[in-house]
């Protein structure tokens, strides 16, 4: 590196946002992640030992997967390179083998590669690591927004160990804006700000477990507030609110939150609990979720989990289907909000769909069973001489439109795969009996 290059190097350190001149250097500086790193544990132990092997930091974003590889890149002698995934080519891990191999057979020395956002490799790129991982060449660390078992390659997930990164505390969020506002030589403490509570709290609950989120929100305050009668920065409420903005909810529609979402959407309709499941479709919609995807889990849940007990439901789902793919939004909200409303508080029942499930059960272990002769068509040409239809019993002939007989076949007689549900008014919930109010 010439002087030049250092040069620009220390300007680019020194304008970089406050997120990233913030980034703990030591493991006693991270905040949060305890579960993974707290003294005593197992990666804690393998950093203070420089006995790393391949990791995979998994998690949303804001929540240290960076920041601690650059704690380990601190803390351990092995040698340590840098690539994101999003940029880097076949040549640039070509580079990063040879001096591997040269830090290993000239100086006895390991070599870190730690591959930001590793889901962006593709399979040939993720291939190409393999067997330099396998032999020790490279240790490996990948950080990923995405989940591991879908987005990395199942040999180098085998060779790696993996750790979840959980979104940060409000707690931990708090401590990292103090940190931030009280140091001079990396923060913004030469600007002399003061953070009220209430403004801490709130961009606590803002950045939604996100610490890029909440101190880029804190410089943006300082840089841009004007100083008051005593000389200082106040960041009040709502500076905050101005500077963060709409709350950034985790939510991927490809990736975990997308899944783990609907599901609890689902739970809630299916476990009878309307402001569960009108808060999880709220958190969808303002995610941006396509509202076609709603209604149809609508639908599903109208049959698969209400059925026959309430089999308006059905009708409510999809009238409220085909309304919101006519309306749109916004207002389709207030049609997903009635369907969603009512499948929760409708009575439950899954006779419907344990009978269908019953049945193909039996069809595929007994295959096409002989249908019973007096079901059988009788119109068709020469069928009535063959027997077929004869002694068939027409329901409409007598008392009640119905009459004893065998519609199953002879290996399936006495067989039931469906029970008809309790019809009630009401759907029990945990606190009781819950009745709508008009």
């Amino acid at each position: 590196m010439d002087l030049f290059e250092y040069m620009a190097e220390q300007k680019k350190a020194e304008e970089a946002p406050l997120a990233s001149r913030m980034r703990p250097e030591t493991l006693d500086e991270l905040v949060g992640q305890q579960h993974i790193i707290g003294k005593g544990r197992l990666l804690y132990r393998a950093i203070q030992a420089d006995q790393l092997g391949s990791l995979i930091f998994y998690g949303p974003p804001g929540t240290g997967k960076t920041t601690l590889a650059r704690v380990i890149a601190h803390t351990t002698k092995a040698d340590f390179c840098q690539l994101n995934a999003t940029a880097a080519g076949k040549k640039d891990m070509e580079e990063v083998v040879a001096r591997a191999k040269n830090n290993l057979g000239g100086y006895q020395r390991k070599t870190i590669l730690f591959v930001d956002e590793i889901h962006r490799f593709n399979k040939a790129q993720q291939d190409y690591l393999l067997p330099f991982v396998e032999d020790g060449t490279v240790i490996l660390i990948g950080a990923t927004t995405e989940n591991p078992y879908f987005e990395v390659n199942a040999a180098l997930l085998s060779r790696s160990r993996i750790f979840e990164l959980k979104p940060l505390s409000e707690e931990d969020l708090g401590v990292l804006m103090d940190r931030a506002i009280s140091d001079s030589r990396r923060g913004v403490g030469a600007y002399h700000a003061v953070m009220e509570a209430e403004a801490r709290q709130f961009l606590a609950r803002a950045a939604d477990g996100d610490a890029r989120a909440a101190l880029n929100a804190i410089e943006l305050a300082v840089l841009t507030t004007e100083r008051a009668a005593d000389g200082k920065i106040h960041i009040t409420t709502e500076v905050a609110a101005e500077c963060i903005q709409k709350r950034a909810l985790r939510y991927d529609k490809d990736g975990d939150a997308h899944y783990d979402t609907i599901s609890a959407f689902i739970k809630s309709m299916r476990g009878s609990d309307p402001d569960a499941a009108v808060y999880y479709l709220a958190r969808m919609l303002y995610a941006g979720e396509d509202i076609r995807f709603i209604a149809r889990r609508i639908v599903i849940c109208a049959s698969e989990d209400v059925g026959n007990a309430d089999p308006n439901a059905l009708c409510v789902a999809t009238s409220a289907f085909l309304a919101v793919e006519r309306v749109g939004l916004p207002e389709a909200e207030l049609i997903l909000s009635q369907a969603v409303c009512y499948i929760a508080s409708a009575p439950k029942s899954n006779a419907c769909t344990t009978a269908i499930y019953a049945a193909k059960e039996a069809v595929k272990k007994h295959g096409s069973l002989p249908i019973p002769p007096h079901l059988q068509d009788a119109h068709y040409r020469g069928h009535a001489a063959l027997g077929r239809g004869i002694g068939y019993k027409y329901p409409h002939d007598y008392p009640g439109h119905w009459v004893e007989q065998q519609y199953l076949p002879d290996a399936l007689k006495g067989t039931s795969f469906y029970e008809a549900p309790e019809r009630a008014d009401a759907c029990r919930r945990r606190s009781g009996s819950r009745q709508e109010k008009v």
